[in-house]
């Protein structure tokens, strides 16, 4: 029915015509700010009379736009209409929905600039992590597309005699899809074109700090021809709504990707059973990591250190994925800090809308936080480049930061920053840093750059992450090439972009007729 899955291009900006068609995106974008966005429940545009506001991360005082706040009677509106919604999405040919799904990654993949630039402001990513977004979240729709024709076949089941037995998968109901701000679209989008793709209807309660994309993405879903109810928006303040979806009796399952705080709450309050509800909630996390890079004496440290500092600073560290610890081997250690010290300094900080390799991070409390931290850190390790604000238009801006001599069981090398901080290790030996490796209460991802063999097949077995990079950078997984989700506190495992994630928002239903 569709062609074979590829992944989405991106685009080369150092290309003059590009760069000039982003920065005429952004100008478009730019004649938009100051709208208000209302919910869209079954396919209807709600105002309620109180507003979120959306800032730029780089210029605080420039209010982008803002958008309507659900209170809980517009969060019982919208499961109301993602359960009435459900039989006949459910009803319809998986082949139907599939095209509904590439509809929209059409659609999105004709204004790419656009959502990007949408991006760039609100969530301060530079034109290529934001352009990359994008191109995730397309990714995400045609994969699940092509995924669901698969899922709707029917379960190899035994021939019994006398009998005729079949097995098939059917979508479980109307969930809610909790996203994060730090990639905007591709992971809202991913953890809304799964379940949806599968039959479900979703609840879409978007970050507080990047509302207007998800509202843009709304335009998309639109513009897609998807049935009023099956996608509802539902911004509003997390203890407000999104608890209220959590705990809600007629929410079938959560999809939730945040911090370790956050979602161990969520799995907790899922758990307890309310008035009216007739299932046990399925709920997905995805929860961040304390993600390592081991560098052994005979690694390639050409190809190692831009690797890291890609890994570590890339959109200020702002990734689940991103390198936030760097074990190195005490042959190379002088060596490597040396080199990596020098490949910070050159790293330039200023605003996502000019490119800059380094951008603001997402908010004021955030920045304030990374800040203490750092402080924090200064009283455990030696404090060898960054670890300050940037003073520009009052963004929030900071430097890039690297720690050396950084005890393995130290704060810096257990909490999660989720800032442009790296925490540099020294290792006696490859044993102590594997122990080092998996010695975090997270499991998301990690790399090794080595060229002993024997060591990188070690590293295959014994590093306790789910998803382990070898001689390249550790953060960028592809949709259907590198499946995402990690062990332990890193989340439940749910592998989103991968070949059975659709599963988990289905459930098999037998049935065995006498004859």
């Amino acid at each position: 029915m569709f062609p074979p899955f590829a992944n989405e291009p991106y685009t080369d900006f150092s290309d003059p015509a590009h760069a000039a068609a982003y920065l005429e995106a952004l100008a478009h974008v730019r004649r938009q700010l100051g709208s208000h966005r209302p919910l869209v429940i079954k396919g209807e545009k709600v105002d309620t009379g109180e507003r979120l506001m959306s800032l730029n991360p780089a210029k605080p005082s420039e209010i982008l736009g803002t958008v309507a706040a659900a209170a809980p009677a517009q969060a019982d509106l919208a499961l109301d209409a993602a359960w009435q919604a459900f039989p006949g999405w459910a009803r319809r040919r998986a082949e139907d929905r599939a095209a509904v799904l590439v509809k929209l990654a059409a659609e999105m993949r004709r204004r790419k600039l656009e959502f990007a630039a949408w991006e760039t402001l609100e969530a301060s990513k530079n034109w290529t992590e934001a352009e990359a977004d994008v191109a995730e979240a397309i990714d995400f729709c045609e994969y699940y597309a092509r995924q669901a024709l698969e899922f709707a076949k029917p379960l190899p089941i035994h021939a019994f005699p006398g009998e005729i037995n079949q097995s098939w998968l059917q979508p479980l109901g109307a969930g809610v899809v909790l996203p994060p701000w730090n990639f905007p679209l591709a992971i809202l989008v991913g953890m809304a074109a799964g379940p949806v793709a599968a039959g479900n209807t979703v609840v879409i309660k978007p970050s507080s700090y990047t509302p207007l994309v998800a509202s843009v993405f709304m335009e998309a879903v639109e513009s897609a021809g998807f049935p009023p109810g099956v996608i509802n928006f539902l911004p509003g303040l997390g203890r407000a709504v999104g608890d209220y979806l959590v705990d809600h009796s007629r929410t079938r399952f959560i999809n939730f990707t945040g911090s370790r705080e956050v979602g161990v709450r969520i799995t907790a309050r899922a758990a307890q059973i309310h008035p009216g509800q007739q299932w046990l909630k399925r709920v997905f996390t995805e929860l961040g990591g304390k993600d390592a890079v081991v560098i052994d004496e005979t690694a390639d440290l050409d190809a190692a250190i831009p690797a890291v500092v890609g890994s570590a600073f890339g959109y200020q560290g702002q990734k689940c994925s991103a390198a936030s610890r760097l074990i190195v081997l005490a042959e190379v250690y002088a060596e490597v800090l040396e080199r990596l010290v020098a490949a910070v300094k050159a790293i330039q900080v200023g605003p996502a809308e000019e490119n800059y390799p380094v951008a603001a991070v997402i908010s004021e409390t955030q920045h304030k936080m990374i800040l203490r931290d750092i402080e924090a850190g200064k009283r455990e390790a030696q404090l060898v480049i960054g670890g300050r604000a940037v003073d520009r238009d009052g963004g929030y801006y900071l430097e890039p930061t690297v720690f050396a001599e950084v005890p393995p069981e130290a704060r810096l090398a257990q909490h999660e920053i989720f800032g442009p901080v790296l925490a540099v290790i020294r290792a006696a030996n490859f044993d102590e840093a594997v122990r080092i490796f998996n010695g975090t209460e997270y499991g998301l991802t990690g790399g090794l750059f080595s060229r002993d063999r024997d060591r990188l097949e070690r590293a295959k077995r014994e590093f306790n992450v789910g998803n382990l990079y070898l001689n390249r950078k550790i953060t960028g997984a592809l949709v259907g090439v590198q499946p995402f989700g990690g062990f332990k506190m890193s989340g439940s495992n749910a592998k989103a972009g991968g070949p059975d994630y659709l599963r988990l928002f289905l459930e098999m239903k037998t049935v065995s007729e006498r004859v």
